[in-house]
C-alpha cells in the first residue's frame, strides 16, 4: 500500500469517527467500485428509491444498478412534463433511500451543502427513511467555514459551468455572492447531527468523484 493509501484510510478512519459521534454511520471504500458494492450491500431488495442532483452517484455507477435491480425507483428524469417531474420528486421526499453526495465534508464528520431549489437538501434533513452520500475525501476540509469557501468557489462554479448558467462565478471562476436568476447558492445546509442514529450514511472514497 502506498503512503498516499495509507493517509487516505487514515483520513477516512478520522471522518467516520466524526460521524459517528453525529448519529451517522461511515464506510470506507478506495475504489468507485467497492463503493458501489457497499451500497448495494446497505440497500435492501425491493426498496424504493430515489436521488437529487449529483455526478457522483452517477460515476459511481448506484443509478444505473438500481434501475436494473429489483427496488421501486422514482427518477425524475424519466418525467414527460415538469408536472410529472414535479409529483415524482415528491414521490422521493418518503423513498426508502435517497442516493447523493455532499459539498464538502469536515474531518470531524459535518455535512455541508448548498443547493438551488432545495429539494436535495430537505430530503437530506428529512423525509426518506434513509439517505446514503457517496463523498469522495478530496471534498474533506478542517472546518465548516473551510467547507463553505469550497462550496462556494469549487463545487458551485463547476456545477454552473457544467449546467451552462450565467453566473459570475462561470465568468470569474470564483463565488461573486450573487443573486442571479442562475443561482445555485439559494439553501445552505450545514448537517452536524442525525436525530435519527444511522439514518445519513456516507460512504467515503479514496478515488475522486464529482466537484
Amino acid at each position: 500500500m502506498s503512503p498516499k493509501d495509507i493517509y487516505k484510510e487514515k483520513l477516512a478512519a478520522k471522518i467516520i469517527k466524526g460521524l459517528n459521534k453525529r448519529n451517522m454511520e461511515g464506510h470506507y471504500a478506495p475504489t468507485k467500485e467497492e463503493a458501489l458494492k457497499i451500497a448495494l450491500e446497505l440497500i435492501p431488495q425491493g426498496a424504493s428509491v430515489s436521488w437529487g442532483g449529483s455526478e457522483s452517484i452517477k460515476e459511481v455507477g448506484i443509478l444505473e444498478a438500481v434501475k436494473e435491480g429489483n427496488y421501486t425507483v422514482f427518477d425524475r428524469d424519466s418525467a414527460g412534463s415538469p408536472e410529472e417531474r414535479t409529483e415524482i420528486m415528491r414521490k422521493g421526499m418518503f423513498a426508502d433511500y435517497y442516493l447523493g453526495s455532499s459539498n464538502a465534508i469536515t474531518y470531524d464528520g459535518e455535512l455541508i451543502n448548498i443547493d438551488g431549489m432545495g429539494g436535495r437538501v430537505a430530503a437530506y434533513i428529512w423525509g426518506p427513511e434513509n439517505v446514503l452520500l457517496f463523498v469522495s475525501l478530496n471534498k474533506a476540509v478542517g472546518s465548516v467555514e473551510e467547507g463553505v469557501g469550497r462550496v462556494r468557489n469549487c463545487a458551485a462554479p463547476s456545477n454552473c459551468e457544467r449546467l451552462g448558467l450565467k453566473t459570475p462565478c462561470t465568468l470569474t471562476g470564483l463565488c461573486g455572492n450573487c443573486l442571479s436568476a442562475d443561482t445555485i447558492c439559494s439553501q445552505l445546509v450545514v448537517t452536524r447531527f442525525s436525530k435519527i442514529k444511522n439514518r445519513i450514511k456516507v460512504i467515503l472514497t479514496g478515488e475522486e468523484l464529482g466537484y
